[in-house]
């Protein structure tokens, strides 16, 4: 077998047992706060905000994102991405 599919198996391997890959991203955390007139979820990696969606009561959702300097800027889509591994399809 050569290396790079040896890699590719451990890789797999260890994803599947849940251990993680030390240089793999981590999981946001989401912090949900429901309002009269929309929902706003707020992402966080390791404490640091860097992602907020809003979800109008009517309209389109959208998200803030941080620039640098500090503030948020309105983007159409999400910079955050979220791990989902698809074990099984029928």
């Amino acid at each position: 077998m050569s290396f790079v599919i040896r890699k590719v198996c451990i890789v797999l391997l260890m994803a599947l047992l849940g251990t993680g890959l030390s240089w793999a991203e981590e999981e946001p955390d989401i912090q949900i706060r429901y309002g009269e007139d929309k929902t706003v979820y707020e992402y966080r990696v390791n404490g640091q905000l860097v992602e907020i969606k809003v979800v109008p009561k009517i309209g389109p959702a959208y998200y803030l994102v941080p620039v640098d300097g500090g503030g948020f800027e309105r983007s159409d889509s999400s910079t955050v991405v979220v791990p989902s591994w698809k074990l099984l399809e029928w």
